[in-house]
């Protein structure tokens, strides 16, 4: 046999090693990256769930709140009518007009009360919500470096090109970091991105 031949099929040989190498290497990183995606998924759908929740309440808060303002006006509006009914020439004793006087007074107060609760409970919500929020932007960005990465990673296995699979290594750093922040609650958020991508 020629001693070219030889060459060729040992070089041919090397290449199916690497070849299978490369492509081993793809499948595990693909495989890996994307279970830790679909659990940065599940978690990223109960975070909207939450926010989604989040929102009903405050607007159901600051609805109740307008009711609550609406009552307020009405009672004092009540009130006001009763005083100056009081204080009518010829109206003689006060006895029955001073109990209904008082009743509105409280009956403002009740709702000056129940109002101020109702906006700490719907600007509790809208914090809530921010936080939430905060965290599904981690998710969002994880989501969409490790899609990069993964579309990366099918080049890679398409060319056989090893600087290609360690150029995936940066997006998969970013998704990875990202998606372990939303999963652990960390407070990485990288605002350029977040401001780029909203």
């Amino acid at each position: 046999m020629d001693m070219n031949q030889v060459e060729t099929i040992e070089s041919m040989r090397v290449d199916a090693v690497r070849s299978r190498r490369l492509n081993g290497t793809v499948a595990i990183s693909v495989a890996l990256l994307a279970t830790f995606l679909a659990i940065c998924k599940v978690k990223d759908e109960n975070i909207v769930q939450a926010m989604q929740q989040a929102q009903a309440d405050k607007l159901d808060h600051w609805a109740y709140y307008q009711a609550r303002n609406i009552r307020q006006d009405l009672a004092e509006s009540t009130l006001l009518q009763l005083q100056l009914l009081r204080t009518r020439p010829g109206m003689g004793s006060t006895a029955d007009i001073d109990p209904l006087i008082q009743r509105q007074k409280d009956q403002v107060l009740n709702q000056q009360t129940k109002k101020a609760e109702l906006k700490k409970q719907a600007e509790a919500d809208q914090v809530r919500y921010d936080a939430l929020n905060f965290r599904d932007d981690q998710f969002d960005l994880a989501e969409a470096l490790l899609a990069v990465t993964l579309a990366l990673l099918a080049v890679t296995a398409l060319t056989q090109l090893w600087w290609l699979y360690w150029l995936t290594l940066l997006p998969t750093l970013g998704g990875v970091m990202m998606g372990l922040s939303g999963l652990l609650g960390w407070g990485f958020h990288p605002e350029v991105l977040v401001r780029l991508l909203s």
